[in-house]
């Protein structure tokens, strides 16, 4: 059974294929597949722009695009032709996915040829990875694939990506906004940094709440990240205010996204509550607040937090509270709701959970 990629894993290799184009170290093959196509698009637009200078691109750089062909023997003879005036010839097979026999392309990748450099950007999903199509493009070339970050990994991709291409840090609130708002959509949010970035103050080095909720119109006061807080210290009126803002703004607070929050956060707190548990009845060695903060995946920083909640919420309570919010979070898919309003059902779910 083939591995699974991890996003992080993913990210590392991208990071050293983005390298590599800069080093002009070219490999004969690119199978770049996956479904999360910004890293794919990225690693694409890269080699277009970087493989030929503009001159040559007129003669020897051909864009194919899946859904216009017919047969996949056109792509295998583009890639078998010479490139006019030496060099190399770059085919790029743009939306690979809607070839009708992606695998036919493995008649020209059992011979590549030495002058020409193949990029197929099959995104939306992966090649089969038992098919001679994988097995040929990572033996001869790079085969780069790209999975969609589990909610958990967003959050610490955001803080390393801002470091290493933007030089900024960011705040734990801010960065909770941003991934509660904008979801696991990486070609959003890295648009929404850029355009962020072009309304900045030059040489800001730490993006604030402030800056969000100002130049990307996320509220600082009303997210999901401040009605995990009010639900944390058990601030009944402040989480009931929370919910009649999302009412009132539905489209830009859905309840499936409210709910998986929730659900995550508790989850978080059963874990230190468990881990406590084994230390008193079961004698096992105490975790550490660094191998604590790596379990339930959250900064250190903020794990004084969590732990304070977690005294609030004893397990036999959380074990409850689950169980409502997937009983709330189905409702809100439409199931045994009553028609109730999202908003109806979320105040519902919250006076539960805080009269437990």
């Amino acid at each position: 059974m083939a591995k699974t990629v991890r996003f992080r894993d993913s990210y590392a290799q991208y990071e050293q294929i983005v390298k590599d184009i800069r080093a002009r170290q070219f490999a004969p093959i690119y199978l770049l597949m996956g479904e999360e196509g910004y890293f794919i698009d990225s690693l694409t637009d890269m080699l277009a722009d970087t493989i030929l200078d503009e001159s040559e691109k007129t003669f020897n750089q051909l864009v194919i695009y899946g859904k216009d062909v017919e047969d996949e023997g056109i792509i295998v003879n583009y890639a078998r032709q010479m490139p006019m005036m030496g060099g190399k010839m770059v085919s790029i097979v743009k939306e690979a996915a809607s070839l009708k026999k992606v695998e036919n392309l493995s008649h020209y990748t059992a011979a590549p040829s030495s002058s020409t450099i193949l990029i197929i950007a099959h995104k939306g999903k992966s090649v089969d990875k038992r098919s001679t199509l994988y097995k040929h493009a990572s033996t001869k070339g790079v085969v780069f694939e790209s999975p969609r970050p589990y909610d958990n990994e967003l959050a610490p991709w955001i803080a390393t990506y801002l470091r290493s291409s933007k030089g900024c840090a960011i705040e734990e609130k801010a960065l909770k906004m941003v991934t509660d708002f904008l979801g696991t959509d990486i070609a959003k949010i890295v648009g929404e940094f850029d355009k962020l970035f072009t309304r900045l103050p030059e040489g800001t080095k730490v993006i604030t709440a402030d800056h969000i909720e100002q130049n990307i119109g996320i509220s600082k006061d009303f997210n999901n990240f401040e009605l995990v807080e009010a639900v944390a210290h058990k601030h009944f009126a402040r989480a009931m205010q929370i919910a009649d803002n999302f009412a009132r703004n539905p489209k830009n607070h859905p309840l499936v996204v409210t709910t998986s929050t929730l659900f995550n956060y508790f989850q978080k707190l059963f874990t230190i509550n468990y881990k406590e548990w084994q230390t008193k009845v079961k004698g096992m060695p105490a975790a550490s607040d660094a191998e604590l903060a790596g379990l339930i995946k959250v900064s250190p920083f903020v794990l004084g937090g969590y732990k304070q909640a977690a005294r609030l919420y004893p397990n036999k309570k959380i074990f409850l509270i689950l169980g409502l919010i997937r009983e709330y979070d189905m409702k809100g898919k439409g199931v045994n709701s009553g028609g109730v309003e999202q908003g109806e059902l979320l105040r519902e779910l919250l006076m539960k959970i805080m009269m437990l």
